[in-house]
């Protein structure tokens, strides 16, 4: 797999400080963009920052922190771990993310997503009840904008438009628009149908067990006889220098992220045997790099992704150890995978 890419996301999570306390949202963002410079020093192909509206995640306008690291970088790929379309404007995101195309000098791109966290849709008005129209039409409206033709359409959920230009056009297209998956067939078959890029957000169990959507979106190309988009993958992980550090590095935070999370949409309590279990052939990429590059690679032979990216903060794990782990990862799991897959 000679152009298999490797990427890193974050949600912004907000870091235990050096004296244990949560730092604030501000400084998040400022250790973002210093991850996001070190990423790109290290040769990683993309970085990506999602979007929350929550006091657990600091990014809630991820175009603003890429294009901060825009300005500090030269060769990254800047995108959105995920972009909640549902609950924005489709032209207004459009904008956004050309804006930073053109600031990074054709580096963008963006991740679509109906949204796991629903937050936004009462913060900026939407009815939770729309969930999948609202996604459907405005898909569809930035797809009609992605041709960077005066764009002529109409819909239900917002006025129609009528030979209509947006700015700024990209200079560089186009405009790399990947679909996020969490679990849904609907979703699958919709990237393929609009020839879309597929990114599969498994964050639970068995990787294999989503071979399944791989299989349906393979199959909906076949029948519209066009040749498939890149398979993209979007787990947790965490590398330090050993395994044994890096699961007690990473299991206090993990557990507090998720037990909180979890309280909210009834989930019970996550146990240490869980934990462990994901990260012994679940979907938790959790060790020393060649660990790491191992569960990696087999992955991606297994279910034959083009890219891999590994959402690497955990709820208050510490800037430093997040930079120590894209250390490893740039520098030990990148080449050891590299190898594995040739």
């Amino acid at each position: 797999m000679p152009s298999f890419e490797f990427g890193l996301d974050t949600f912004g999570d907000v870091t235990a400080g050096p004296d244990g306390r949560p730092q604030s949202q501000a400084a998040v963002i400022r250790e973002v963009i210093e991850q996001g410079v070190l990423a790109d020093q290290l040769g990683i192909d993309a970085f990506g920052v999602g979007e929350h509206h929550r006091p657990d995640f600091a990014i809630s306008a991820p175009e603003v922190v890429l294009a901060a690291i825009a300005a500090r970088t030269s060769r990254i790929v800047l995108g959105s771990a995920v972009t909640v379309l549902s609950s924005d404007d489709p032209i207004r995101v459009f904008e956004r993310f050309a804006t930073v195309d053109a600031a990074s000098n054709g580096r963008a791109e963006v991740t679509l997503g109906r949204g796991s966290f629903t937050e936004s849709f009462p913060l900026f008005g939407f009815d939770l009840g729309q969930y999948e129209a609202l996604f459907e039409e405005k898909l569809d409206l930035f797809v009609a904008l992605l041709r960077q033709e005066p764009v002529s359409w109409q819909g239900q959920l917002r006025p129609p438009l009528n030979n209509q230009r947006v700015f700024p056009p990209l200079d560089k297209p186009p405009l790399k628009t990947w679909i996020g998956v969490g679990g849904s067939p609907e979703s699958v078959v919709r990237a393929a149908r609009y020839d879309l890029p597929l990114m599969l957000a498994i964050i639970g169990g068995e990787p294999r067990r989503f071979l399944p959507f791989i299989d349906l979106y393979k199959r909906a190309y076949a029948q519209l006889g066009r040749p498939i988009k890149p398979i993209g993958l979007h787990s947790h992980g965490y590398v330090a220098d050993t395994d044994a550090q890096a699961r007690e590095d990473l299991w206090p935070h993990h557990k507090a992220m998720r037990d909180r999370i979890g309280a909210e949409r009834g989930w019970p309590p996550v146990t240490r045997a869980s934990f462990d279990q994901e990260a012994d052939g679940g979907s938790l990429y959790v060790g020393a790099p060649e660990t790491v590059a191992r569960r990696i690679a087999a992955t991606a032979q297994a279910l034959g992704i083009a890219r891999f990216d590994m959402k690497y903060s955990s709820g208050t794990l510490p800037h430093a150890k997040l930079m120590r782990s894209i250390e490893l990862y740039g520098t030990q799991v990148m080449p050891l995978v590299r190898d594995m897959l040739a």
